[in-house]
């Protein structure tokens, strides 16, 4: 063999062996990504039953009930349309009725959503950017535009605390 020959298989080779090894895990992947979806997104452009799938928007008022054990079942709503939960497991502390939340599970053929994870809003001003983003193209989004809620004016102190002075 010369020089160039073996030059070139071991390019040939490299190539081969790179190409398998992102094929795999391309692969191995497939079976973890999820895509974000909104009520209204299944309701309009629907989806594949036992596709893997993020669900997100508000827990809808009225519509948690709490089964035998830790299976909990509710409806996740964008103010349009809404579609059914069911989840067995431990929901976080501050999963309750009309705040954000994020689920991740497939569909079924009956059009129950059947999650495996359920993800609540962290803190009282916090929601995911996608709900927000949802919620903003559909025009019921009354937040500050940043991904929070706005909050409310603060009222500054008076500079003295002498009360003769604080009469108009």
């Amino acid at each position: 063999m010369t020089r160039k020959t073996r030059r070139l298989t071991l390019i040939g080779t490299v190539g081969v062996v790179l190409s398998a090894a992102v094929g795999l895990t391309l692969y191995g992947l497939s079976g973890q990504i999820a895509l974000f979806k909104t009520p209204t997104d299944l309701a309009e452009a629907g989806a594949e039953p036992g596709q893997r799938l993020r669900l997100g928007g508000l827990v809808k008022d009225g519509s948690v009930n709490r089964g035998a054990d830790t299976t909990v079942a509710f409806e996740v709503t964008d103010t349009v349309n809404h579609v059914r939960v069911t989840y067995t497991g431990l929901l976080p502390d501050l999963f309750r009725e009309g705040q954000g939340v994020v689920t991740e599970g497939v569909l079924d053929a009956n059009g129950v959503f059947r999650a495996d994870t359920v993800l609540a809003k962290h803190d009282e001003t916090y929601m995911p950017k996608e709900v927000v983003d949802a919620l903003k193209a559909q025009g019921v989004w009354e937040g500050d535009g940043a991904g929070k809620p706005a909050a409310a004016t603060p009222v500054s102190a008076p500079a003295t605390s002498d009360p003769a002075k604080l009469t108009n």
